[in-house]
């Protein structure tokens, strides 16, 4: 009986087996079914709620239930939404968790102001926070533009500014007493300044100084422009030789001829790393294709030299170029060039730069210190006091110091070559210029990043496209002299001297200065405009005679007033701040007359990188070590 049981129950293995695989099956379908389901469901509202713009609507779906969830902006949106997911799928089979936002919640405006400055006048637009002294800020405004018109276009909102609005706010409105045209958009973390500069070397001061003076963690955006300069003479010169090929000079009047000169120079073998300076003054709007040309014929004779100086174009081939090659090219660069352009064309003497000859020579030094030394021939009495007239007109006096070498026979046109030369040393920082009769070379560190373009123009207008000369300039950025700036320390030192002229005197008990005050202020004001961006604290001191807390306000009020005054002298003053305090810090006696006249004070505090205050006395260099300052003192008046 057992074994026929047995026997049963395995007989009944495979249907067993065959019923569950049809449970699988089944249910695999059932799976498949409900997620085809859900996602057609799910297609169907995404697409009526994105066509009806409900993007903010989030759609889950389990099974046939259908859940919205979201922030609607309002009720009725909330409803419409509701609506739209009815149309796709059942109505009872919709959850609705969507929420409406709070109509109160309304998302704070941000603070910020427009400040146009032009000829006429100034306009300030925007929206600032209700606690703003708005009378204080258009105030320092005018001051800052020497009373020209100011229109309020502010408006008003109560609510607390986020950090660093002040300090911006500040910074912009300090900013327009350097910017005589510019605009100048603010908020609490950025300050945008669109503004135009006279000229290049102005641009590169503005940016400088706006830089420097920016608050720490405030970010700046700077589009300062300036006016191309004008090129006299407009020049370019391009040449190949055994160092490669290379630019001398470089102008363009526009930013296509720029680019095409450049690219026909690097098709000739010129760095990637070749500039060319956009200029005003060119004699002709078809620069840029005779320029191309040239440089193109300068690759095609295997070398030489390409000239343009104005309308006069000058291509001077290696001595050892083939003479046919050298007509063709030639005559095919005639036909080139635009009709205004005049061509000269030179193909050396074979063996003539390397004969043995005794030439005449002229050297000029200029040393880092400013010394320039004048050696070898100059011919006649009138031409060596014409030299060294113009050696004294660019260097003075005091530093030319002439050797001239004996008389002998000089070339035609030695005189003009001379002057030439010394004329382009001045744009020299230091360095040497070597004429002989038939080159002229110059060399040396330079001053400013153009100078080698300046040399190039002075002697082709000089001496004529054709001349020979060889120049190896480099510009020396520390050399330059808007960059060279007076240390904190002297710049102190040197507030400290104006204010120990004349000291700083107030009408008694008051925060007004007596009528000796304003020469001093305007010293010290001069010297800070030396040093602007400098940090430095002015403090205000007072005896002990009175009450702590009045003698508090009246160092304060006293040391407010000293900033201001220094400001009203468009003092770029991002960096200074005012501090009173009191009579707490004596540095004589009060029980004397003469030691509460040395304890009323005004005193210039310079405030180092970390934070510290460093002090200079006027009677010499002392550092305080229980403060860390340096300190330039004036005595502060009559209390």
């Amino acid at each position: 009986m057992t074994f026929r049981w047995i026997v049963l129950r395995l007989r009944s293995i495979p249907h067993l087996l065959a019923l569950a695989a049809g449970a699988g099956l089944c249910l695999a379908a059932a799976v498949w079914a409900r997620n085809l389901v859900e996602a057609r469901t799910l297609r169907s509202i995404d697409a009526g709620l994105s066509q009806s713009g409900h993007e903010w609507t989030v759609v889950q779906i389990d099974g046939l239930h259908v859940t919205l969830s979201g922030v609607a902006p309002d009720e009725a949106t909330r409803f419409a939404a509701l609506s739209t997911a009815g149309r796709a799928a059942s109505s009872a089979r919709i959850m609705d968790r969507m929420e409406v936002a709070d109509p109160l919640a309304i998302q704070p405006p941000g603070f910020s102001i427009e400040i146009l400055r032009y000829d006429s006048g100034v306009s300030l637009a925007g929206l600032v926070p209700s606690s703003m002294d708005v009378e204080s800020v258009l105030k320092r405004v005018r001051e800052q533009v020497n009373g020209a018109p100011v229109s309020d276009s502010l408006g008003a909102f109560d609510l607390e500014p986020a950090d660093g609005w002040h300090r911006a706010v500040n910074f912009g409105i300090e900013a327009l007493g350097v910017l005589p045209r510019a605009k100048a958009s603010i908020t609490a973390s950025r300050v945008s300044i669109d503004a135009a500069a006279e000229d290049a070397d102005d641009k590169r001061k503005l940016e400088r100084q706006l830089r420097r003076d920016a608050p720490s963690g405030l970010e700046l955006a700077l589009n300062i422009s300036a006016p191309r300069p004008v090129a006299a003479p407009f020049t370019l010169r391009f040449l190949i030789d055994g160092d490669g090929a290379r630019f001398d000079a470089c102008s363009a009047d526009s930013e296509a001829a720029r680019d095409a000169i450049l690219e026909a120079a690097r098709r000739a073998g010129l760095g990637e790393d070749a500039t060319c300076i956009l200029a005003l003054g060119t004699p002709s709007a078809r620069w840029g294709e005779a320029a191309v040309a040239g440089i193109g014929a300068v690759a095609e004779i295997g070398g030489g030299t390409f000239t343009m100086s104005n309308a006069d174009v000058t291509l001077t081939a290696k001595a050892s170029t083939p003479r046919p090659r050298f007509e063709r090219v030639s005559a095919e660069l005639v036909e080139a060039l635009p009709p205004v352009f005049s061509l000269k064309a030179v193909l050396p003497e074979e063996g003539a730069q390397g004969e043995e000859r005794h030439l005449p020579e002229f050297t000029a030094t200029l040393s880092p210190e400013g010394h320039v030394q004048l050696r070898g021939q100059l011919g006649s009495d009138s031409t060596r006091a014409a030299v060294e007239s113009l050696a004294v007109a660019h260097f003075g006096s005091d530093q030319v110091h002439s050797a001239p070498g004996p008389d002998q026979d000089l070339p035609s046109g030695w005189t003009q070559r001379v002057l030439a030369a010394l004329e382009s040393m001045q744009f020299l920082s230091n360095g040497i210029v070597n004429v002989t009769a038939d080159k002229v070379t110059i060399a040396g560190n330079a001053a400013f990043e153009d100078a080698q373009s300046a040399i190039t123009g002075v002697l082709s207008d000089r001496l004529g496209g054709g001349a020979t000369y060889e120049l190896d300039v480099t510009y020396v950025k520390v050399s330059d002299p808007q960059i060279v700036m007076p240390t904190p320390e002297e710049c102190l030192a040197r507030i400290s001297e104006a204010a120990e002229r004349k000291k700083i005197t107030f009408n008694p008990s008051s925060s007004t200065f007596d009528d000796d005050a304003a020469e001093t202020i305007d010293a010290i004001a001069d010297a800070f405009r030396e040093c602007e961006g400098i940090r430095v604290e002015i403090s205000g001191h007072t005896d002990s005679q009175g009450r702590e807390t009045m003698n508090q306000r009246l160092s304060q009020a006293r040391a407010d007033a000293v900033l201001n005054a220094i400001l009203a002298r468009r003092v770029l003053g991002t960096g200074l701040v005012a501090k009173g305090y009191g009579e707490r810090r004596p540095v004589a006696d009060n029980d004397t007359a003469e030691g509460r006249e040395a304890n009323r004070r005004i005193e210039f505090r310079l405030i180092g990188t970390s934070g510290d205050l460093t002090d200079l006395s006027g009677h010499g260099a002392e550092i305080l070590e229980d403060d860390d300052v340096i300190e330039a003192r004036d005595g502060g008046g009559t209390e």
